[in-house]
């Protein structure tokens, strides 16, 4: 508490300050009555300042915030009794660092309370002022993230924003190319939730239900993205709290040694609460033989998943058949996943309606010729399309090569470059779609 009130006060301790009275006044309630001393309010603390009470106990805390923390360490882990890596605590708050070193189950309760402490102390005189701001954030970091975690690439997340409404949600649904089944399906699932609501409201009984899905389909259909649409609808109907898509596949999940998975999962997991964990490729979890990385990834999502029924939604995508085989062979799962949503691959005219729709936003525009040439390519790779047909995907890639290759062609050229040169795509742009089909 002292190393806390140092930093909050940039090392400049007043000792008649009413900050100074909170700090006592909360240290006494800690010392003599155990009680829950961040119950107090500011009134309590300011009424004790101006009465000058404790300024006895003022002068014993100030000796102990001026001694340096008797609690630095360093941690090392070893493996066969060999050191293999040390991890330095270098902040004057080193027990948060301890705690999540050792991943104890105290170090949320221990680090929320301390800041809660100095959210108290911060506001004692009823101003917090830019400086003390910018301590409080200092704080929170050395707190709730005093060690460097290794950043996890596998895992990508998308924060739901706050004020995007369920409407604007809704038509950015209902203005996707395609998808009409899967649009069906998710409306289906919206209509259910909010009359399930009106019953609960009304003390009726409710069914129960899961929100977990299944989505099958090909890369390149739109999983994602329906994905990240249903997290903000949660949301919105009061499922989840915060909305946020956290996506991953085996790599983010599964760890390099054997009993390190589990905390591997857990920390992804705990990223996703409030929120929704999409993970795409999830048969692939249970890799091949004796996968035994696999097997502990699948048993902590499980545990996790009644763990935090209240909190965390699990999507899991792939394709049709190996989805079905991974939701089969796993009971855990199977209880728990009763609602599939199919993502059909995009139709040749589908996809150049998407094509149109990137050249759209892209400001540009593509030339009769070009768009007779682009749906003939398309028609062809969609009647010979293979199980790993790029859908979406492969749309973007041709679409990508097609504006470098106009780029290209219009830098050569010695006539002056319109607006209508810059922005038209022609059917010599067009790149050899076969080579991006496979």
């Amino acid at each position: 508490m002292t190393q806390i009130f140092k930093i909050l006060t940039n090392g400049k301790i007043i000792l008649d300050s009413v900050e100074m009275s909170g700090l006592v006044l909360l240290s006494m309630r800690i010392i003599e009555t155990e009680t829950d001393f961040l119950s107090l309010d500011y009134e309590t603390i300011a009424n004790s300042h101006s009465s000058g009470k404790f300024k006895n106990m003022a002068d014993t805390i100030l000796e102990i915030a001026d001694k340096s923390n008797p609690l630095k360490i360093d941690i090392q882990e070893t493996k066969d009794g060999e050191p293999v890596s040390s991890t330095k605590v270098q902040n004057n708050l080193s027990l948060p660092a301890t705690l999540k070193l050792l991943d104890h189950p105290l170090f949320d309760d221990y680090v929320t309370t301390l800041y809660r402490f100095a959210t108290i102390i911060a506001k004692a005189d009823n101003i917090v002022t830019k400086k003390e701001e910018t301590a409080l954030k200092e704080i929170y970091q050395i707190t709730h993230k005093p060690v460097p975690e290794d950043e996890n690439k596998a895992v990508n997340i998308s924060e739901a924003e706050e004020s995007e409404s369920l409407e604007q949600v809704l038509a950015e649904l209902e203005s996707l190319i395609g998808l009409d089944d899967v649009k069906r399906e998710v409306k289906s699932l919206i209509n259910f939730i909010q009359i399930q609501k009106e019953r609960e409201k009304q003390g009726l009984k409710n069914s129960q239900v899961s929100y977990h899905c299944v989505f099958t389909g090909s890369p390149g259909t739109g999983k994602t993205t329906i994905a990240r649409l249903v997290a903000k609808i949660y949301k919105h109907l009061g499922i989840l709290e915060k909305g946020q898509l956290v996506e991953t596949d085996r790599s983010g999940l599964v760890a390099e040694y054997l009993g390190q998975t589990s905390t591997k999962v857990d920390k992804v997991v705990k990223s996703a609460l409030d929120g929704i964990l999409f993970i795409d490729e999830a048969y692939a979890l249970v890799g091949q033989g004796n996968d035994d990385y696999g097997k502990e990834a699948v048993a902590a999502l499980i545990k996790r998943m009644e763990d935090n029924r209240d909190k965390l939604v699990l999507i899991v995508a792939g394709y049709s058949e190996e989805m079905k085989t991974f939701i089969d062979t796993n009971p855990g799962f199977k209880s728990r996943f009763n609602r599939y949503i199919h993502f059909p691959d995009y139709t040749p005219d589908e996809m150049i309606k998407i094509y149109e729709l990137l050249c759209s936003k892209s400001e540009y525009n593509i030339s009769p010729s070009a768009k007779t040439l682009l749906t003939d390519a398309f028609k062809h790779l969609y009647e010979t399309k293979t199980k790993d047909f790029g859908n979406g995907r492969l749309v973007r890639n041709i679409f990508e090569k097609s504006i470098e290759n106009q780029s290209n062609r219009i830098a050569l050229t010695d006539q002056q470059l319109t607006k209508e040169i810059l922005t038209t795509i022609e059917s010599e742009d067009i790149p050899n779609v076969t080579i991006y089909a496979s």
